[in-house]
């Protein structure tokens, strides 16, 4: 039996990443699941740390424990929407494919 369905793209998840972290990957994964760039999500970290007088600060070590590790197979957020495919091009700031020779 065949499926007549469009095809479900795979849903978010929030994973520490193994690629692009700083100390955990607790930033780096908060901006790849909300789609914001990791810096953002680290100065906000640290600005609501210093207005709360550093409480907000305790979030970031628990976050690290509750948060798991990207599986050391998974691919690269974002996942292809559709089998077969390409992976779509990050929209947060990260390392850019080279630009394709000039002739």
């Amino acid at each position: 039996m065949t499926s007549t369905g469009t095809a479900q793209p795979p849903y978010k998840q929030l994973r520490r990443p193994t690629t692009d972290r700083m100390i955990a990957g607790v930033a780096s994964g908060v901006g790849r699941y909300f789609n914001l760039d990791p810096t953002l999500i680290r100065v906000i970290f640290a600005v609501t740390g210093l207005l709360t007088g550093g409480i907000a600060v305790l979030a970031y070590p628990i976050m690290w424990f509750l948060i798991p590790a990207e599986p050391a197979g998974a691919p690269a957020w974002p996942h292809p929407t559709a089998p077969g495919a390409t992976t779509a091009t990050p929209t947060w700031p990260g390392p850019q494919p080279p630009a394709p020779p000039v002739s």
